[in-house]
Parts: C-alpha cells; structure tokens; sequence
C-alpha cells in the first residue's frame, strides 16, 4: 500500500486538517487498474489502514483528517471498518458521488452516524444540481483558480449554504496565499505552496539562526569535539531543554553535572544525529509549523528507505538529505546561498543542488510519495526494482519517531 496526509492550512498557516491519500496497490504492474484506480480496492476505503494501524496522534497530532471516497466505497461499512471516533473524520467526496437519491440517502445516513462531511471536484454549473448533497456537508473544497470572484462566492454561499465551510485549493504559491488570506472568504488552505523553493535571497539570517548554523557546521564535520559542541549547546536555553530530555531518557538515574557531561552521555554519534533533527526545528520555529514536520519526516523517510534501495551504508547521508532538503524554506534564501553557510558533504550537496547522484534518486522518490503521485511513484519502483511495502512501513515508521521525538 501506499499512503501520504497532506496538509490543510487556516489563514495563519497554521496546520488545521490533513487530506490522506492512499492507493492499495503498483497500478502500473496491472494496466487495466489505470482507468479505474479511483475504485482501487473495490468498495474498501483503503486510508483507515493507516489510520487504525497508528493511530490519530501519530497520524495527523489529533487533527482532523479528509478520507476520499467514492462511488462505490461510500457504501462500504465505513463505521465498522473506522476504529477512530467518526467525528475526527471528514469523509470526501467528490463528482462519481452524484446527486441522486441513493447518494443523498447514503449521505444523510454517514452524517447522522457522526461523521463529517466534504466534497470537492465540483465546478461552479454543477452548485445547483447537487444542492442536496452540499447542504449536507460541512465543507466544499473549490479550485480557487476556477472561482473568478470570491466575493459573489461567500455571498452564494453564506445565502444558500450557510453552515458550509469554504476551502481554496490548488494554490500555487505564497504569494497567492497572502492575496486569498486579504480577500477573506475562506477557511482552510490546500496547495503547494507552503513548500515552494525560494527563488530570491536578500534575507539576512538573524544571529539566533547564525548559532545554531554554527552548531551544525560544528557536528557536520569530520571528527567533531563533543566539548566544543557542548559549549556552543550551552548558548541556547531550548538546546539545553531538549538534550537534558534526551539523556534522562536513556539513562533515568544517572545524575548529569553539565552540558558536556550529558553530551559525553550520548556519544558523538548520538549526538550528531540529536543536534541536527533538534537545531532544525528551531531553525524552524518562525516558519510555518509544517515545515519542522516535513523536515523530519523526510529525513527519516530517506534514512528508512536506504535498505529498500540497497544503500544501508548511506543511511546517515540519506538522514541529512532529507532534512537539509527544505534549509532553502528555512533560512528563506535560495538553496544554494542557504547551502554555502552550512558544512555538508559533496554527495548531500550534488544531490540538494545539482539534483543528481544516489541520494537524489531516494529523495526524488520522497518527494513524489509525499505529493501522492501514485503514478510516478510505481514509475520508479519499477525502474529501481522497489518493494512497495518497504517503502510504504518507512513512510509509517517516519511518522511514528516523529510523534515521540519531542515527547
């Protein structure tokens, strides 16, 4: 199986829901699945496999997530099969869930099992025909490129179905954001473009993010002193927070009598892998919160996958690819001035600026996974003779060590 959550923003940036995508099988290995993998897995709705199997904290942070369903699914036994409270769950429809009396009795049904509602797909002729079903949900998820005045929107909307939450998807851009954000009229935000690469870069770094580059440079190259790290840890309160947790839960009784004794305690692997994954989320503390997960996330996606392709010696490099992927996003410069002011290896820096090379190719694949593209993503298992359910329970196993890192 593969599966991804997608994130779902409210005009703060701040993450509100997830839309989970999942598809059960390589529909490329059977290519009479290609015009019917919407119906994948016949009438089953594959996304509460993951779900039931991790839980929603370790999931989505006990957000509410966006299930798909479909013609068929719909009609499956969707409280039976879902092991989380209905209300956590916003069951999506789109257009094969047509207007007719047997979807508008299936719809009222779900609702009245507790279950929230959501449709999207739909264009501005079709409002009418489906008044039924709109007037059941709780949310309409509309192409905002399609809705040409959103103003004459929120008015139709707020007079003909007002308890119906507005969503712009498809956004493109950060720019496009802020302007949706300043013409109001929504609620939630979908699209890419929170993780757009930065194309221009005349932002200073301030001398807090100044530090903390320092601290990496310092563990990323060879032979790094534990003391010297240590010192630099002790600048930075929140640092010290983080590794005084870290250590008391590996070693409950010991009594630590310094920064550089609690480094000492971990080691210099330990503590190399620590100060990466710790720094980058304060370097992340003033981007959108996402972007620490992402980060994380993918850096422990791209070390979980080394084994599926055949690269367990490159697990660590493969660790640090995936979290310097988004530096550009986090110090707000384009990648390769944001790279020039940290210590990485040549292979992590042909792979995050030249795009090419080993580690490139597990972390294109990442990128892939994440943004659901199913096709591309069996494109490449075939090519590279890849298990699918080996990548599938590293996606898993990434989001399960981010739930409990900073617990």
């Amino acid at each position: 199986m593969l599966a991804t959550l997608i994130p779902l923003f409210d005009e703060s940036l701040t993450v509100s829901a997830y839309s989970l995508f999942a598809q059960k099988n390589n529909n490329l290995l059977n290519p009479a699945l290609l015009g019917t993998g919407a119906n994948d897995a016949g009438g089953q709705i594959i996304g509460f496999d993951i779900i039931n199997s991790i839980g929603m904290d370790t999931a989505s942070e006990n957000k509410d997530i966006f299930v798909p369903v479909n013609n068929m699914s719909i009609f499956s036994d969707i409280k039976n099969e879902c092991k989380v409270p209905p209300k956590s769950i916003i069951l999506l429809m789109d257009r094969s869930i047509t207007p007719d009396t047997m979807y508008v009795e299936r719809v009222k049904e779900l609702k009245s099992q507790g279950f929230k509602l959501a449709i999207r797909k739909l264009d501005v002729p079709d409002f009418e025909p489906y008044r039924e079903i709109i007037s059941l949900v709780d949310l309409i998820i509309l192409d905002h490129k399609k809705i040409a005045n959103i103003d004459a929107a929120k008015v139709y909307f707020g007079k003909v179905y007002p308890n119906v939450k507005l969503v712009a998807g498809n956004i493109e851009s950060m720019e496009k954001f802020d302007a949706l954000v300043e013409k109001g009229g929504y609620t939630y935000y979908e699209g890419e473009f929170y993780r757009m690469p930065v194309s221009k870069g005349d932002t200073e770094v301030s001398p807090l993010k100044v530090n903390y580059i320092e601290l990496l440079n310092l563990v990323n190259a060879p032979d790094f002193e534990l003391t010297k790290a240590a010192d630099v840890i002790g600048r930075d309160t929140a640092l010290v927070i983080d590794l005084l947790k870290m250590v008391n839960r590996m070693a409950v009784n010991s009594e630590i009598t310094s920064i550089r004794h609690a480094a000492a305690m971990l080691g210099q692997r330990e503590l190399k892998k620590w100060i990466n994954t710790a720094v980058t989320h304060q370097l992340c503390s003033d981007r959108p919160s996402e972007i620490t997960r992402l980060s994380l996330i993918r850096a422990k996606f791209c070390e979980n996958l080394a084994p599926v392709f055949e690269k367990a010696d490159k697990s660590n490099e493969l660790f640090l690819t995936g979290l310097f992927s988004v530096i550009d996003l986090i110090l707000n410069k384009p990648m390769k001035d944001a790279l020039n002011m940290v210590y990485l290896p040549k292979e992590i820096m042909e792979a995050l600026i030249d795009k090419k090379g080993d580690l490139y190719k597990v972390l294109s694949l990442v990128g892939q996974y994440e943004q659901a593209n199913w096709q591309e993503v069996s494109r490449l298992m075939i090519v590279d003779k890849l298990d699918m359910d080996g990548i599938y329970e590293a996606y898993v196993n990434a989001m399960s060590w981010y739930a409990k890192l900073f617990n």
